[in-house]
């Protein structure tokens, strides 16, 4: 089953690179505050690169502006992967932390893993926008398909802001 509104976001490990190699980042932390969080299936793939992070680049000062601490990318990758990605598209420059759930344990405990074989992608996120607050769920938006940003993208989760 899925994450729910209300649901608090689940416990786990997640990785970023820091000035010695790979670091934890405990979800635990998601739970201070307001906090966007996306996902989505991988870094450099078409719409994650080209659309999904675009629209949170642009939002990014908006959500602070509406009070918003953090900015999270979520995405089944390495954590080199996930800082070389972030840095090819001005992530870190707009205050976005993309964070590197490398073995999808934090996607599989969210109920939001998937494989598209043709695509050789297996233990993906789906594509997802959510607005925590303390931890707690208060707006998910899940999309069909893997290649779309609709419902999941920046604008439309500052809409419910």
């Amino acid at each position: 089953m899925s994450i729910q509104i209300g649901d608090s976001f689940p416990k786990g490990a997640l990785l970023k690179v820091g000035e010695n190699g790979p670091e934890a980042v405990d979800t635990a932390s998601l739970s201070e505050g307001r906090v966007v969080i996306f996902g989505l299936p991988g870094a450099f793939t078409g719409t994650c690169t080209n659309a999904h992070m675009p629209s949170f680049v642009r939002t990014a000062d908006a959500f602070r502006a509406k009070g918003f601490q953090r900015i999270v990318c979520l995405t089944v990758n390495d954590p080199f992967v996930c800082d070389a990605w972030a840095s090819a598209t001005g992530a870190p420059d707009a205050g976005i932390e993309v964070l590197a759930d490398a073995d999808g344990s934090v996607t599989k405990a969210l109920g939001l893993d998937f494989d598209a074989p043709g695509a050789g992608l297996y233990g993906r996120c789906k594509r997802f926008g959510a607005l925590l607050r303390d931890g707690k769920v208060e707006v998910i938006d899940v999309e069909d398909s893997p290649g779309t940003c609709g419902i999941s993208g920046g604008e439309a989760l500052l809409e419910k802001a």
